[in-house]
């Protein structure tokens, strides 16, 4: 849950890709926000990758997840790169704007708001691994990667609240787990994971400070979840992960 004093965690630790082919593509998904920037400074460090493209509604071509056409063309534009693409992450999220707030009770549920919570949690990255997981090769270690959120997982929910939110992402997990039986089927070695990144000092999780919880710069946590990404094994296709590479219950 989120929180706005920033932890005393250690730096976090050398992001290493090792595990991806030298020279490949990655790709990130909105690249212009925090969490993404971070994750494309992290791969840029690493020099692992030939071309590290960056997506967002700001990007040429520009991606809107509420437009299928506009993501088919960020695909398209992709594809015609040279080189193998082995690494896509999708950093985009939605929890609240000046129209929409998370619920904290059922009284506030509202359809305008959760439809627009599973547009861009859910159908949005629906979307994205629809016309993007054809574009990883059929053999050696690829990855989509999702974010998603603990508050998704059925088994952890202990307090309740939050709706759309979590209704949102629970979809997107079932999503991630059904793509990844697909992929499984046309590309042996690629995998579809949802992972959690934990609690990070965004403008998403600002205006809902809690004290008592860890949190994360944007550099912390995609260092984390980059080592994670780097650990990654075919039997993990499907799983649903946190930032410190545990798994999370459905």
């Amino acid at each position: 849950m989120p929180n706005k004093t920033p932890s005393t965690a250690p730096a976090p630790p050398n992001v290493d890709m090792n595990s991806f082919e030298h020279g490949a593509i990655a790709v990130i998904i909105g690249a212009s926000g925090g969490i993404g920037r971070a994750f494309a400074q992290h791969l840029a460090d690493t020099k692992q990758f030939s071309q590290i493209i960056g997506l967002s509604r700001s990007s040429t071509p520009p991606l809107d997840l509420l437009n299928e056409a506009r993501i088919e063309q960020c695909a398209g534009h992709v594809a015609q790169q040279q080189g193998n693409i082995r690494l896509i992450i999708d950093a985009t999220g939605f929890l609240h704007n000046e129209n929409y707030q998370p619920e904290k009770t059922w009284r506030q549920i509202d359809p305008a708001s959760m439809a627009h919570n599973f547009a861009i949690n859910a159908i949005g990255p629906a979307l994205l691994m629809k016309h993007f997981l054809p574009l990883l090769p059929t053999q050696r270690k690829s990855a989509f990667v999702t974010l998603s959120a603990r508050v998704g997982s059925i088994g952890d929910n202990h307090i309740g609240g939050w709706y759309g939110y979590r209704a949102a992402k629970a979809a997107l997990n079932q999503l991630v787990k059904t793509m990844s039986v697909e992929l499984a089927r046309k590309k042996q070695d690629a995998i579809c994971v949802a992972l959690h990144p934990g609690t990070v000092d965004t403008g998403l999780s600002a205006p809902f400070a809690k004290s008592g919880l860890a949190v994360q710069t944007p550099t912390q946590a995609t260092a984390n979840m980059l080592g994670v990404i780097n650990q990654l094994t075919i039997d993990q296709n499907g799983s649903f992960l946190a930032y410190d590479g545990s798994t999370i219950p459905w």
